[in-house]
């Protein structure tokens, strides 16, 4: 990884195929095409607006920022996606709320989902992932351009599946994909889902290799995003042996 050249005015666009690109090249069945893009601010640091102005700040942005080449490995790369709406009065993006097992596990107050790998059964290998969508307290209801269709989940393939789901892809880092379908919520959900979230099995070497420096638990983590919003969360999930 590195940073492209900025130390002249030229525009250079850095294009690459990421692993899952390469792979559906490799087949050479006439199959490989681009039909999508996406664009990203990861890099963006937008405090230097609020520090200087919305002129000065742009123009520090646009000279100044450094940008990363571009990432073969897909899970890395366009972390932070930019969205599209017709309304330019929209002024707030709603908010997700994520529970497992009924258990609140982002923003103030969450808790950690634990996993046991041995001598476990129900709650402790299989929890009940529940996602809602809605406006943030005083704000209006969502826009519907804003409206999530679908949820996207990444979770790390050696720990975790979904039941009864099979991933879109599974990157070269053992992250895999999953697409969940949204329905409307009650009340003011704009948009809701949920699936089954369980352990995989895995040898003590398993264990041993990815758990923590004191051998007690395996930390990995989980990440939904809204499709249409492009509003995701991130919450910690525990695996004790």
């Amino acid at each position: 990884m590195g940073f492209l050249d900025h130390s002249t005015n030229n525009i250079i666009v850095d294009a690459v195929l990421t692993d899952a690109g390469r792979r559906a090249l490799a087949r050479n069945d006439g199959s490989f095409q681009v039909f999508q893009f996406a664009l990203g601010d990861d890099e963006v640091d937008y405090e230097i607006v609020e520090h200087f102005g919305r002129t000065v700040g742009k123009e520090k942005i646009e000279k100044n920022t450094p940008i990363l080449e571009a990432l073969t490995a897909g899970s890395l790369a366009l972390k932070h996606k930019l969205v599209s709406i017709d309304n330019e009065f929209v002024t707030h993006f709603p908010l997700m709320t994520i529970r497992a097992n009924a258990e609140t596990v982002t923003g103030t107050g969450s808790t950690i989902p634990v996993f046991k790998r041995t001598n476990a059964t129900g709650a402790n290998k299989t929890k009940t992932i529940n996602i809602e969508v809605s406006p943030a307290a005083g704000t209006p209801d969502v826009d519907v351009q804003l409206i999530d269709s679908s949820f996207r989940v990444e979770v790390n393939n050696i720990f975790l599946r979904l039941d009864n789901e099979s991933p879109d892809i599974v990157y070269t880092d053992n992250i895999s994909v999953y697409e969940k379908g949204a329905s409307i919520g009650a009340g003011n959900v704009s948009a809701a889902a949920s699936f089954s979230l369980s352990l995989k099995e895995m040898t003590d070497t398993t264990f041993n290799v990815y758990s923590t420096s004191g051998g007690n638990f395996i930390k990995t983590f989980v990440k939904i995003t809204g499709i249409n919003s492009g509003i995701s969360s991130t919450f910690e999930i525990r695996i004790e042996n």
